[in-house]
């Protein structure tokens, strides 16, 4: 046998292992390593489970988190062509500022028109006014042909009752031929035209007082306009008034200015574009409220209340700016639950998948000044489960 032939069993896969297993450890070492694994495994555990004890338990975080505002949505009250736009997108801007302005030319001429109707209506409400002041006097000179008639009437009767005392004295002498027959007709006559005139008087009379009613009824439809108000509190003039409030503050809302503190965003408006009232032209985000929308796990919020510190930590600033708030609210649903196609989980190959629940985290103002955040970036959060609320 040659050398290369008699070399050592141990060296030969087998050759020195009477199981032959091919196993590289020294079977004398396999139980300490054993034990040893087993121990690491078991102070892992402990490891894990103090942790979990005294630390995990204490809070629960979520890197789902994405940073939020209550935008502002610019858009002009009336409808009018963009003359002049005074922001970019990402400028900052204060509450007040001057953002565009549109062409004012109708609104202008609307404010005109309005001045021209409210000086017509307190025209018309003097005019009324004069109205009823003369409608006043015609009812006092009706009055005062009242008494002028019942005079009239008056000695007509007075008349009628001398000229029957005639004829009936000249009636007892007819046939004595003291009285002629044509003295006789004339006294007759006479009476006649007394009774005649007395029934005109009475319609005189009539007339005069119905002419005061008349008159007393024209006077209260010509002074209704104007009965206990003035000329500042008169309806018409009240809501000529309206009319050109209305009118100012159209011409107004062609300034546009910035509702809020914030930096302009999706500006979408151009010079020479003709807006439609209502139509969004740009957005004001306000990055000094800015608030943070954390998606846990169902399972992570059976402990979470409003009202419990948070501290959060930005992909933008890494892990060395902390940023600390508190929960002010829980969404109304999952996301799922309002997506645009729900899940339909009633069916046969339903498979659970955990939920998340925004919850929403507002942030220190003071801390968003010094290290400013914008809307959508990442956001790690920790909510602190000790606090009591």
């Amino acid at each position: 046998m040659s050398e290369n032939e008699q070399a050592n069993p141990s060296e030969v896969g087998g050759a020195g292992d009477p199981e032959g297993s091919g196993s590289v450890v020294d079977k004398s070492r396999r139980r300490p390593l054993i034990l040893g694994l087993f121990v690491v495994v078991v102070v892992l555990g402990l490891l894990y489970l103090l942790y979990d004890v005294f630390i995990g338990s204490r809070s629960v975080s979520t890197d789902n988190a994405y940073v939020a505002a209550e935008n502002a949505q610019v858009t002009p009250l009336v409808a009018g062509q963009v003359v002049d736009v005074a922001v970019v997108d990402t400028q900052p801007v204060r509450k007040g500022q001057l953002l565009m302005r549109l062409d004012d030319a109708d609104q202008q001429v609307a404010v005109k028109q309005a001045e021209a109707m409210l000086l017509l209506t307190q025209r018309r409400y003097a005019q009324a006014q004069a109205q009823g002041s003369a409608a006043g006097a015609s009812a006092q000179a009706k009055e005062a042909g009242v008494p002028q008639a019942q005079a009239r009437l008056a000695s007509a009767q007075a008349d009628l009752e001398k000229a029957r005392t005639d004829y009936s004295r000249r009636q007892s002498l007819d046939g004595s031929g003291a009285v002629s027959g044509e003295e006789l007709t004339s006294a007759r006559n006479a009476m006649l035209a007394a009774q005649a005139a007395v029934r005109l008087a009475a319609a005189s009379l009539t007339q005069a007082r119905a002419d005061v009613i008349s008159a007393r009824r024209e006077e209260t439809a010509a002074s209704a306009l104007t009965a206990g108000v003035s000329v500042n509190n008169a309806p018409e003039v009240r809501a000529a008034m309206s009319q050109l409030e209305q009118a100012r503050l159209n011409l107004a809302r062609t300034v546009i200015r910035a509702p809020i503190d914030g930096v302009v965003a999706q500006r979408t408006v151009q010079i020479g574009q003709r807006l439609a009232s209502g139509t969004v032209a740009m957005t004001i985000v306000p990055v000094d409220r800015l608030y943070v929308d954390a998606n846990f796990k169902e399972d992570q919020l059976g402990r979470v209340r409003s009202g419990q510190k948070a501290t959060l930590h930005s992909d933008f600033y890494g892990g060395d700016v902390v940023y600390h708030g508190k929960v002010i609210g829980f969404a109304g649903g999952t996301g799922a639950a309002f997506s645009l196609i729900p899940a339909q989980n009633a069916t046969g190959n339903w498979i659970k998948v955990v939920q998340r629940l925004p919850v929403r985290i507002a942030l220190d103002p003071a801390e968003l000044r010094a290290h400013p955040l914008r809307v959508g970036l990442s956001m790690e959060a920790s909510i602190d489960l000790t606090d009591p609320h």
